[in-house]
């Protein structure tokens, strides 16, 4: 295990700047070298610097990595949402970027993934120590990948996020202002956390890291409420002027019923600026 010397700033490669990947970038430009990687380096974030590679595509990546690299964070999203692309997002990508990063070098590896690797439907309180048996393809891929970052030989951790939501991804709270959203009730435990709080995160980590306090390999990363969607549609519709439903309207999302539990995190002591759907749609709404 490589350990970090901080004598200069640590030289940090985000794998996949795009939406999140690119705010965690953005935060970590402040006290660290960030590269972002990227098809298109041209909108990599502010202070930042751009590396153009296709990560499905091995010959794109020789000799363009930076050297002596301290942290990787692999933060892909899938060109194309079926089993391939989730594959080669999370798998393939991982793989051939790994190839390319001298062994055992890293202070840390972190991997972007997700709670769909858990398929409870039965309203139950999930952690990082609980079965994970993916009930779609893309969860089984996104699994993969994780098993590969753990068995990279870097110290590596795995962070779970449950639903983004932001002022950058403002899908639901559209759709349920126009009347495409209409849950029956009792709906299934949704879970969620904020954009700016991911981002935070994976800061969180890195800088806990860097300075040599002992992560674990897991951790779950979703806010402090999991609330039933129902309860989550109606209190927007308190809030805000709402369309009645319309013919067809979504009744909910496929992710089962449970309820994610952050113990793990909130014990390396993170602190989420928006501990409930509440104080994220709030503010998004301008209240």
């Amino acid at each position: 295990m490589a350990t970090y010397e901080p004598t200069q700033p640590p030289r940090i490669l985000v794998a996949g700047c795009g939406k999140l990947g690119g705010a965690i970038a953005q935060r970590l430009s402040t006290s660290a070298k960030v590269f972002g990687l990227r098809r298109n380096p041209d909108r990599v974030p502010e202070g930042v610097q751009g590396v153009r590679a296709d990560l499905s595509k091995p010959d794109t990546l020789a000799g363009i990595l930076p050297d002596n690299l301290n942290v990787v964070i692999y933060c892909l999203t899938p060109a194309s949402y079926d089993q391939q692309g989730y594959r080669d997002a999370y798998v393939t990508g991982l793989t051939n970027l790994l190839a390319e990063i001298p062994p055992h070098s890293l202070t840390r590896l972190i991997f972007i993934s997700s709670t769909s690797v858990y398929s409870q439907d039965d309203d139950s309180w999930v952690d990082e120590s609980s079965p994970t048996r993916p009930a779609r393809p893309s969860g089984e891929q996104i699994l993969h990948g994780e098993q590969a970052a753990l068995n990279s030989g870097h110290p590596a951790t795995v962070v779970r996020f449950s639903g983004i939501y932001g002022p950058s991804r403002r899908r639901f709270l559209e759709e349920v202002i126009e009347g495409g959203m209409n849950p029956s009730s009792p709906a299934p435990f949704s879970n969620r956390i904020h954009e700016a709080d991911a981002a935070r995160v994976v800061e969180h980590l890195v800088t806990l890291s860097l300075a040599g306090t002992p992560l674990e390999d897991i951790y779950l990363a979703s806010d402090c409420e999991p609330a039933r969607l129902d309860a989550v549609v109606g209190w927007v519709r308190e809030q805000v002027p709402c369309a009645d439903p319309v013919e067809g309207a979504r009744k909910g999302g496929r992710a089962g019923s449970k309820r994610c539990r952050n113990q793990r995190l909130l014990d390396t002591g993170f602190r989420f600026d928006y501990p409930d759907f509440r104080a994220g749609y709030r503010e998004m709404m301008g209240h």
